[in-house]
């Protein structure tokens, strides 16, 4: 039995199938897909924590998840795009690395390293496995604690890139072996420097030949709004940055080169 989610078939059909990763939430972002599926794609989203026989949170999640819906979608499209918000990034673009069939991958408030994911003993663990075995992370600086009751966890993944800077290379993510890569990232992100991970991403791919289109907007936040899509609430308690205005206007100027990928 696979996981939880929902597959939205499209009136018209590109050709094209489209798997939606949401983020640390690990729900099943059905309205996200079902704006893809208005675009012609045969789109899918999963439930990628929290599941029946999945893992209780984003620790030692198995990419033979995303692996294995990217097949069964290949099976009935020519080419695969991978959407991916936050950690659900963090997936899409091991993903894209790992499967041929992924032709593109669009990463919202993206990361360049792979994070480590804590267990509710307080272990640290990696946030995905690969063939049964954690994948190398970047752990969190122990020593920072937040300013604030709602925390801005920006400076806690700042703070932690600069303590544990010899992992980054260890847990890059193998960007450079993706097709295409647009990377959507707001400059008032409060959740972690996503501006800082995209243009890692840009430029590592660069130094392997690779162009990657990066959209920004000085006054987003964490969490981009397609047109179309309603404003996205609940989730942990943290400050997430942006406004309505600014996570609409990123999301407009994202939509074009989504809908691009999306064609046949």
């Amino acid at each position: 039995m696979g996981p939880d989610g929902v597959r939205w078939v499209p009136d018209a059909a590109t050709g094209v199938g489209a798997l939606v990763v949401a983020g640390s939430s690990g729900r099943v972002d059905s309205p996200r897909a079902e704006l893809l599926a208005r675009q012609g794609a045969l789109a899918e989203s999963i439930r990628w924590f929290g599941g029946a026989g999945q893992p209780a949170g984003p620790w030692d999640v198995p990419l033979e998840t995303f692996i294995a819906r990217v097949d069964d979608l290949a099976r009935d499209c020519d080419r695969v795009v991978v959407l991916g918000t936050s950690f659900g990034a963090e997936a899409a673009l091991h993903v894209g690395a790992l499967c041929p069939a992924v032709t593109a991958v669009v990463g919202f408030a993206p990361s360049d390293v792979t994070w480590a994911g804590v267990r509710p003993d307080g272990s640290v663990t990696s946030h995905w496995t690969l063939g049964g075995e954690p994948l190398p992370f970047v752990a969190y600086d122990d020593g920072w604690t937040p300013d604030n009751d709602v925390p801005a966890y920006v400076g806690l993944y700042a703070a932690s890139r600069e303590r544990f800077a010899a992992d980054l290379t260890r847990a890059a993510i193998p960007v450079e072996q993706i097709g295409t890569v647009v990377v959507v990232a707001g400059g008032d992100d409060q959740v972690w420097p996503s501006v800082v991970m995209a243009e890692s991403i840009r430029h590592r791919r660069a130094d392997a030949g690779r162009e990657t289109l990066v959209v920004t907007d000085a006054d987003a936040g964490h969490r981009t709004i397609l047109p179309g899509e309603a404003v996205v609430t609940g989730g942990t308690t943290m400050r997430r940055g942006g406004t309505e205005e600014a996570d609409r206007r990123i999301g407009a100027a994202a939509w074009s080169h989504v809908v691009g990928l999306l064609s046949g």
